[in-house]
């Protein structure tokens, strides 16, 4: 399922200047999909290029190598000082576990030491928590927050495609679920140990999902994202 932009939501990111993080991953998909709504789309992979932008982007991909080539290119602290400073910013699948505060399960390098996040998001991840390549799986959600895109029979549910995807474990005071897989709904269900699993999240102006709407032509989640640079949810 896709959901084409409308006249409205094509020119919503009018004016605005997003960055994707495009050091490995998806990047170029978001860089379209922000495009579709209007904004100017520029991938990051130098500090001072976090100077000029409205709201950063990152992709999904590998969280270990997202982590390494961000310290390499001395872009991790720059990252969490923005975020400190109130940037907003959407992580999809990787980029949940590189917005989330814990890992339960982080990867360690051969010295030992853990995996690192940029953090922000009083959550806790478990990567690959649905399984791997082979368990990729697609199914729709009860999305909140997309009210601006309510038609006469009220919100369309988001069509999620899940590629190696993370769950939150647990969400700080401060973290709204916006969206859960529940029991049943995966293609390999034993995995969910018959419990709700959270996967998309918003704190202020961060927002998280597991899943890949860039990959889909699911516009609404960027569409979200947007609104939410611009102060307008």
């Amino acid at each position: 399922m896709t959901n084409p932009p409308s006249e409205a939501s094509s020119s919503v990111g009018a004016g605005l200047r997003i960055g994707v993080l495009a050091l490995q991953g998806d990047f170029r998909e978001h860089i379209h999909a922000v495009e579709a709504a209007g904004a100017t789309g520029v991938g990051i992979r130098r500090p001072a290029e976090l100077d000029d932008i409205d709201g950063l982007i990152i992709p999904g991909g590998e969280s270990t190598t997202i982590d390494k080539l961000a310290r390499i290119f001395e872009l991790a602290d720059p990252i969490r000082k923005q975020i400190a400073s109130g940037l907003p910013v959407y992580g999809s699948c990787a980029g949940m576990i590189l917005l989330a505060d814990d890992i339960a399960d982080p990867a360690t390098d051969l010295a030992g030491n853990p995996q690192q996040t940029f953090g922000g998001l009083d959550i806790t991840v478990r990567r690959n928590a649905f399984g791997r390549q082979r368990e990729s799986f697609e199914t729709d959600l009860d999305f909140k927050g997309l009210e601006f895109s309510a038609g006469e029979s009220g919100v369309d549910p988001v069509h999620a495609v899940f590629i190696r995807g993370p769950w939150v474990e647990r969400v700080g005071p401060g973290v709204e679920i916006l969206a859960q897989v529940e029991p049943g709904k995966a293609t390999h269900t034993d995995t969910l140990h018959g419990l709700a699993r959270i996967v998309a999240v918003r704190s202020g102006r961060l927002l998280a999902t597991s899943f890949h709407p860039e990959v889909t032509g699911e516009k609404r989640v960027h569409e979200l994202f947007i609104r939410m640079i611009r102060g307008e949810v």
